[in-house]
C-alpha cells in the first residue's frame, strides 16, 4: 500500500449511481437518489462515500451498521414507533443493524456515510 491508496473524497471522480427507492416502500413524494460509492473494501464488508436525496419519504430497514455526517439539508429520521430525530448539516450519528423506519428528506440532503455490512 501507497499513498496512492488514500481515497480523497474531495478529489474523486466516482460516477453517481442513480435510483429511487422501490416504489412499495415510497410513503411521499418522489424522492430520487444518488451515491457516490467511493470506497469498497476488499472483503466487501466496508464502502464509504456521498449519499444525496431528494424530498421524500420511505421505509428502510438497515442490514448494515452505518456512521452518517449530514452535509447539508435536512431530513428526520423515524422509528418503527414513531419516535423521530430531525437531522440537519454538521449533525453526525450511527445509524445500527437492525434498524427499521422511515427516512423523510424535507430539504435535499447531502451526507457522508461509512457503512459496515456485518457477515453472519
Amino acid at each position: 500500500m501507497s499513498i496512492q491508496d488514500i481515497v480523497d473524497f474531495n478529489q474523486a471522480t466516482t460516477p453517481a449511481e442513480r435510483y429511487r427507492p422501490d416504489a412499495a416502500k415510497v410513503l411521499k413524494g418522489d424522492p430520487e437518489q444518488a451515491v457516490y460509492n467511493h470506497y469498497n473494501s476488499p472483503c466487501g464488508q466496508l464502502n464509504a462515500g456521498v449519499w444525496e436525496g431528494e424530498v421524500g419519504q420511505w421505509m428502510v430497514n438497515f442490514t448494515e451498521h452505518e456512521y452518517c455526517e449530514i452535509m447539508q439539508g435536512v431530513s428526520v429520521l423515524r422509528d418503527s414507533d414513531g419516535n423521530a430525530k430531525t437531522l440537519r448539516a454538521g449533525d453526525r450519528f450511527v445509524i445500527p443493524a437492525g434498524f427499521k423506519g422511515t427516512w423523510e428528506v424535507l430539504e435535499p440532503c447531502r451526507k457522508i456515510y461509512v457503512a459496515f455490512e456485518q457477515k453472519s
